[in-house]
């Protein structure tokens, strides 16, 4: 698998169902969630100044791609969590490279993940932060279903605080009128 058909194969509208453990917390959480994903042209003005904020040329930029989401959980029925980034591989390698992100997935700043591919294709993305590290794994059942699971470890990556299992299921595209 390359960063370039990984990405093409996500982009889309997904419907995601994730259950999540907070072990600080020791509490479950379900999340019911729609997750919109859209390549961005490497032109994009947004792409060259995210390049440039962590020090690479835009002529590094391989497939980017804008993600939006909106979510309920069970937690907090009366609250809407949403939010978006631009996402930036830079390839080091056929299947590894780094992800550039506008926000972050455990703190919403920027960052700068490490990501590689197994031999099965799973996409694994490590990402640290000042007080935690974030680890995803993304794979794909078939081409309209895949899986994601994701570690929130603390900042010396020895305690896990969170861990979540999403199934997410595209949505067939909507016909023009």
């Amino acid at each position: 698998m390359t960063i370039e058909t990984f990405v093409a194969q996500s982009i889309g509208a997904w419907r995601s169902q994730r259950s999540g453990h907070n072990l600080a917390f020791q509490h479950f959480e379900e999340v019911l969630s729609t997750i919109d994903i859209t390549a961005v042209d490497t032109g994009d003005a947004a792409v060259a100044e995210l390049c440039q904020t962590h020090g690479f040329d835009v002529d590094q930029a391989i497939a980017p791609f804008h993600m939006a989401w909106s979510g309920e959980s069970d937690w907090d029925e009366d609250e809407v969590v949403s939010g978006s980034c631009l996402l930036v591989p830079v390839s080091t390698s056929p299947t590894t490279g780094k992800l550039l992100r506008s926000q972050g997935y455990a703190e919403t700043i920027p960052a700068v993940g490490e990501y590689h591919f197994t031999e099965e294709g799973m996409f694994v993305l490590v990402t640290s932060y000042d007080r935690a590290a974030a680890e995803e794994r993304i794979w794909f059942g078939t081409d309209n279903l895949r899986f994601r699971v994701s570690l929130i470890r603390t900042s010396d990556g020895t305690g896990v605080v969170t861990a979540s299992f999403a199934s997410e299921i595209r949505q067939p595209a909507k016909a023009a009128d």
